[in-house]
């Protein structure tokens, strides 16, 4: 293991400078942990504080945000058991804990009785101790992912059960007829006119199975009261449960599976990790409810790291060239896939001044969602935000239940209801000047069995032909019509002649492939200056790369970080800086250099 030998060539070469304090000598270790982390998915994060304060050298955490192991360097002039009674008399948890002076180690895992020591002088040990750390599964860890992944594989049968249910109920239940047909039309006019009866089902399901969650792990049993759309669910599930229908019998099914997740949801205390963990747990959801809305909307969550780097993009574009910042007056932003929420997240807790915040919080953020189980995340999460930085409780007014690219269509009477409505009416009116966010990238489907096309949007369909289509000279330009291509081409209109900056992470396959000629050619001459982060990860033109592995979303195609910048008149195409990360980079590692 060259990660072994490169430790050993550390300590030595601090050896013969004398060197023998801890904060030097623990940088070898960590630089062993943090590779053999990477390795098993888990990224080392230094210095973490516990729930009750403390803060090992390093916290392992998993891809849901879990923390799988601990990490503490002692001095070499210190007394290993001496110092290890002292970090265990603190609270130091001993679930899986590596205490280490670079001569001895002391590892607990699953509690004080059972330790293992090793010799660190000696290469196999150590070989052995790494190994050992990063291959073990807590009990309680194990059971969460037992629990999740069994969540997936029944919940086919558990929808189905609810399908069944509702599918009787809207034969001879008068109630629930009228208030299904009613809550069906407003689906059509809000978010699809041709919007079947099958989804309107899926949505009842979707809210029946996972409500629970949203009182439980995020501590909000308000939530179907305050948050406008779930409350209109809630009156067609009443009507639903007003005759035979026991909503809490059925939902003991969900007992064994819920337990352990909220289990684990509950020792997360940190909300950031709180929103890791529930995006892991709801894509595992559609996993296993619905890989045809997935396919269709692209249900990949945003990385953290990209969202703060691109968030922090924004605010130094608008300093840079613009003499602002995202606390100005006047800088309203919107997120048009807001997924659950972390953009918006970003700017409030790390970019908008406390003084700022009310006045952005009420006019100047806005954020749309068409999926309901993001939607109710991104609610939960933009609120919670607020609260931890304002202090005070205020829902998100800025935060539209809508298809975006629908409300470029004509005029639509309702939008789910009257303060959906009112919401969607007050961004339509908003000067926006920032546009950001993660998109969803899908050509169609995965199989031209599914049914699962994107759906049209006739005008911003028709902008797409008109501009980017008819400027190309490929031949073939169907990948035009994948659903990223129509967010640049919605969002540039949506700035609506304005200066102003769009960020996206997307798909980059417009790059360099002939079929995107033309929207090259209108970004350039549409925009003063242009900004591309390549994160490469292309697996389908290198074959040499793994998704998993080398790509930040764990997908098939290519992702970049696009800054589009608007400023001034346009007499030239715009200045373009382009950064390609190493064809070969592992995902974790373009994640740390984008940090």
């Amino acid at each position: 293991m060259q990660a072994i030998e490169t430790y050993y060539a550390a300590l030595k070469q601090y050896g013969g400078l004398g060197v023998a304090h801890e904060s030097a000598l623990r940088s070898a270790m960590q630089n062993l942990l943090a590779e053999a982390g990477r390795d098993a998915g888990w990224t080392l994060v230094p210095e973490r504080p516990l729930p009750n304060g403390k803060r090992p050298d390093a916290t392992f955490l998993d891809a849901a945000r879990l923390a799988r192991g601990y990490w503490e360097a002692k001095d070499t002039g210190d007394d290993l058991e001496t110092e290890v009674r002292k970090k265990i008399a603190l609270g130091y948890p001993l679930s899986n804990t590596l205490f280490e002076d670079t001569r001895r180690a002391l590892l607990f895992q699953g509690g004080r009785a059972n330790r293992t020591e090793y010799d660190l002088t000696k290469p196999a040990e150590l070989r052995d101790l790494v190994r050992q750390f990063v291959t073990y599964e807590a009990p309680d860890i194990a059971e969460f992912y037992r629990a999740v992944d069994a969540f997936a594989l029944d919940l086919p049968a558990l929808a189905q059960d609810l399908k069944e249910i509702i599918a009787h109920e809207r034969e001879g239940n008068p109630a629930f007829i009228r208030a299904f047909a009613a809550f069906h039309e407003l689906c059509r006019t809000a978010l699809n006119p041709q919007i079947a009866a099958e989804t309107i089902e899926e949505m009842l399901v979707q809210h029946l199975l996972t409500e629970r969650l949203f009182r439980t792990i995020f501590e909000n049993p308000d939530f179907t009261r305050r948050n406008v759309i779930a409350a209109e669910i809630e009156n067609v599930i009443d009507a639903l449960t007003s005759r035979a229908f026991n909503r809490q019998e059925f939902l003991r099914k969900l007992d064994r599976y819920y337990g352990a997740i909220e289990a684990k949801g509950r020792g997360i205390t940190d909300w950031n990790e709180k929103q890791g963990f529930l995006n892991r747990v709801y894509e595992r959801f559609f996993q296993g409810f619905s890989t045809r809305q997935a396919d269709t909307y692209g249900i990949v969550y945003t990385p953290q790291e990209i969202v703060s780097f691109l968030c922090a993009s924004v605010e130094e574009v608008l300093r840079a060239e613009f003499g602002s910042s995202l606390s100005d007056p006047g800088v309203t932003v919107l997120d048009p896939c807001t997924g659950t929420g972390n953009f918006v997240v970003n700017l409030i807790t790390h970019h908008i001044n406390r003084r700022d915040l009310r006045r952005k919080y009420a006019g100047e953020l806005f954020a749309n969602e068409v999926m309901l189980l993001p939607y109710y995340i991104a609610s939960l999460n933009i609120e919670h935000a607020y609260f931890a930085q304002a202090g005070e409780y205020a829902p998100f007014e800025g935060l539209c239940f809508t298809d975006t690219l629908a409300l470029a269509e004509a005029q639509q009477l309702s939008m789910f209801g009257e303060p959906n409505t009112e919401r969607v009416q007050r961004e339509k009116d908003a000067a926006i000047t920032v546009i950001l966010g993660n998109p969803p990238y899908n050509v169609g489907q995965k199989s031209e069995n599914d049914n699962n096309k994107n759906r049209p949007y006739a005008v911003v369909d028709g902008r797409v032909a008109t501009t980017y289509a008819k400027a190309s000279k490929a031949t073939l330009r169907n990948k035009l019509g994948d659903a990223y291509v129509k967010f640049f081409r919605w969002a540039t209109d949506r700035l609506q002649g304005r200066d102003g900056i769009i960020a996206f992470v997307s798909n980059n396959s417009f790059l360099d492939n002939l079929a995107f000629d033309g929207m090259r050619r209108h970004l350039a001459d549409g925009f003063t200056t242009v900004y591309h982060l390549d994160c490469g990860g292309n697996v389908r033109r290198n074959p040499r790369l793994s998704g998993t592995t080398h790509n930040v979303f764990g997908i098939q195609v290519g992702v970049g970080i696009t800054l589009l910048v608007r400023r001034g008149e346009r007499t030239k195409p715009a200045r373009i800086f382009f950064y390609a990360q190493p064809a070969d980079a592992r995902a974790p590692e373009r994640l740390a250099e984008i940090k």
